[in-house]
């Protein structure tokens, strides 16, 4: 939450994107409310789990998950800016949001800053368990859905640049991916049993 609550500091800087807060701060009082109301006894990790690598691999997993969550964002508002256009229905919030143009840019860029940190983030895990278990890689429920998260932004990139799937497409594939980080990073550990349940 705060990781995004910074990244949207910085867009609001660079971008002058004040209403983007209203698609953001939900997200952020919803992970601050779930981490407040989803209590669990706190017990320190096992001797092999305590690392450096531990800072290391959660600093870049959260800032890449908060490029995801302000690229989501992003996506919702260019969704409602393009239905307003088509619409034609051109007064009251229309005027508040940025053209579509540089909605696709922002949601573009925040992808490219959040995928080197997500494959960061699955490198120093992998690092991490190997000197941890003496495996890089156990099929961990937490390590395929991250994979399937690295593979959905990666698919995003890839038929931007190849393909050419810009504005709708892009920003419904940008939704698409946060809703695999929630899963990942909420969904696993509450549904599935693995490694990474502690």
């Amino acid at each position: 939450s705060w990781c995004i609550v910074l990244l949207f500091f910085y867009l609001e800087y660079r971008y002058k994107l004040g209403l983007l807060g209203a698609f953001i701060m939900p997200v952020v009082f919803i992970l601050m409310l779930s981490s407040s109301m989803l209590p669990r006894k706190i017990e320190p990790l096992s001797p092999v789990l305590q690392s450096y690598w531990l800072g290391i691999h959660t600093v870049l997993a959260f800032l890449g998950d908060a490029a995801f969550a302000m690229a989501f964002g992003i996506g919702l508002m260019y969704l409602m800016q393009e239905h307003y256009v088509k619409s034609k229905h051109l007064g009251g919030l229309f005027k508040r949001l940025p053209s579509l143009q540089i909605l696709d840019e922002i949601n573009y860029r925040l992808i490219t800053i959040g995928f080197p940190f997500l494959s960061l983030a699955i490198i120093s895990g992998a690092l991490w368990a190997g000197s941890a278990w003496g495996s890089y890689w156990r099929w961990d429920p937490k390590e395929v859905w991250s994979l399937i998260t690295w593979f959905i932004y990666a698919l995003v990139l890839h038929v931007r640049l190849t393909v050419g799937w810009r504005g709708k497409r892009a920003a419904i594939l940008s939704i698409i991916g946060f809703c695999a980080v929630l899963f990942t990073f909420f969904g696993v550990n509450l549904l599935l049993k693995g490694l990474h349940s502690f």
